[in-house]
């Protein structure tokens, strides 16, 4: 068994010190996503978007502007499914899909990470090395889909964020307001404790 075979999910930001990442999940969506990155651009923060592809498809603009706000973006899967037990050749062709579909909004976009839904890895990890992504895990969820209000969302992000995480939240799949409204709060308290918005690493 080697680190090739089965890569080592990237949960941490890369640099030193007082660092966090932020990644958005089932994007792009009309509905928030542009209020994110208006956000996201107000306070000179950097972020990565894991795309899904059926979503891309369906709002390649939104991919386009992420990708013009400077952003990494992330393969995510064609619809969202629970890819735990498919095949390396289903898995393939898959995360190709979606490269494709990300590729045709924004040609020649880089891709550097892939992301499982439902964090249901399987054979995922090493599929997505082998089509050069790394795979994208998370420190901290605070889950942003029970939409329990962006006072909550605030409260978990600032009791849970901790140095080096990369810290997993939704821009799709659902009205994710409150996740915009937390994200524009949580900013400016967490650059008052000298974070640093960062990208994962990439490993090795």
């Amino acid at each position: 068994m080697t680190t090739e075979q089965f890569p080592v999910l990237i949960d941490t930001a890369s640099g030193d010190g007082d660092v966090v990442s932020l990644t958005f999940d089932d994007g792009p969506n009309p509905a928030d996503t542009p209020r994110l990155l208006d956000v996201l651009r107000g306070h000179q923060v950097t972020a990565v978007f894991c795309l899904q592809g059926d979503q891309v498809e369906r709002h390649p603009e939104v991919v386009r502007r992420i990708a013009a706000a400077g952003h990494t973006l992330c393969n995510h899967s064609m619809h969202h499914d629970d890819m735990s037990a498919w095949t390396p050749e289903r898995i393939a062709a898959d995360l190709r899909e979606t490269n494709v579909a990300i590729r045709r909004a924004v040609p020649h976009a880089r891709i550097p990470y892939f992301r499982a839904p439902y964090g249901a890895w399987g054979q995922t990890p090493a599929v997505a090395a082998s089509l050069g992504m790394r795979p994208l895990g998370w420190r901290l969820a605070v889950a942003d889909w029970e939409t329990p209000g962006a006072g909550e969302l605030v409260r978990r992000l600032e009791r849970g964020i901790t140095p080096g995480a990369v810290v997993l939240l939704h821009d799709g799949g659902g009205d994710r307001s409150q996740t915009v409204a937390a994200v524009e709060q949580v900013i400016p308290t967490l650059k008052a404790r000298h974070y640093r918005f960062t990208l994962p690493e990439t490993g090795r």
